[in-house]
């Protein structure tokens, strides 16, 4: 079942996608309400074609964690942002992840500005896991039946403002905070359980293009974890509530430009630019397509002042 947010004749709604349509829930059903019921609402109204309708983020999720769990994304990132060369071997012993903004979503097909003071914008081809069900220090076996459904996700990533900020030993922040793209709707987990191999990998095709080039494909299987195990480590010693949503991390293989320019030696595609469209497609889920537009320019924040420092 595919379940998504949209606005249609300045309405927010949200329905079941069946082919070229959608049928809408009730009115002032909340697809996060869905998510944490564990029941889907029976459709009340007309139907409505897709072409006729403005995809929303499907949810607007109470947290976002998004993990590091391809290794040949890793080895080409790492040598873009920082210079280094290789896999950390701490990025074996568990999947890392880092928090994201919930706040700055962006639907299936909406514009994105370019982030303030951004000369190098980069996109990231990931799967998202909706959570449907709380729970905390869940087994990789338990964590399996608290996820609701997929997404696609597109992390948006300012490459030059996240290579400085991060030498701080913090971060990411501003090269991060400012777009992520979900959507274009919720895949109940039933429907790509066929995809699942023994081994508890979901392989599933992922196709990254820019401008109608392609520039990346990989599998999904090629995860180093499996979301079981990665639900599992955000529950350890923290509590996971419906509607969270936890990224698979950057696919390898031109999962993003970052790791083409670290293999290449040279921004070779080029970073972003207003113009641009980035059109990524996940076999089972469906696909997203946003396209750069101008944004805002930065607001100037003066340097950290040298003070002499006093004490009490």
């Amino acid at each position: 079942m595919r379940l998504a947010t949209y606005l249609h004749q300045g309405v927010r709604r949200c329905g079941v996608v069946e082919g070229d349509r959608v049928l809408p829930f009730p009115d002032g059903t909340d697809l996060l309400d869905v998510v944490a019921s564990g029941s889907v609402p029976e459709p009340a109204g007309a139907a409505v074609p897709l072409a006729g309708v403005r995809l929303l983020p499907p949810i607007e999720p109470p947290s976002v964690r998004d993990f590091v769990s391809f290794e040949e994304h890793v080895e080409g990132v790492r040598k873009a942002v920082d210079g280094a060369s290789g896999v950390p071997d701490a990025w074996y012993d568990a999947p890392t992840f880092y928090f994201s903004n919930p706040h700055a979503m962006v639907g299936a097909h909406d514009d994105v500005p370019l982030p303030p003071g951004c000369q190098a914008l980069d996109f990231e081809l990931e799967v998202a896991a909706v959570i449907g069900r709380a729970g905390a220090d869940l087994s990789p076996e338990q964590a399996r039946d608290h996820m609701f459904g997929y997404t696609v996700f597109n992390d948006w990533s300012a490459r030059d403002l996240q290579s400085r900020e991060m030498q701080v030993g913090l971060g990411p922040c501003k090269g991060k905070d400012f777009a992520t793209t979900l959507g274009p709707w919720i895949v109940t987990a039933d429907e790509l359980e066929p995809y699942r191999g023994a081994d508890g990998f979901l392989r599933l095709g992922l196709t990254a293009e820019v401008n109608g080039e392609v520039v990346g494909r990989d599998l999904l299987s090629n995860m180093g974890w499996p979301f079981d195990d990665l639900v599992a480590y955000a529950s350890r010693g923290a509590r996971l509530r419906p509607g969270d949503v936890l990224g698979s991390g950057t696919c390898g293989n031109g999962g993003c430009l970052a790791e083409l320019w670290g293999r290449r030696g040279a921004q070779d595609p080029p970073p972003l630019k207003p113009g641009d469209t980035v059109t990524l497609t996940v076999e089972g889920i469906g696909t997203v397509s946003n396209t750069i537009v101008p944004g805002a320019a930065p607001v100037p924040i003066p340097r950290a002042r040298k003070r002499a420092r006093e004490r009490p």
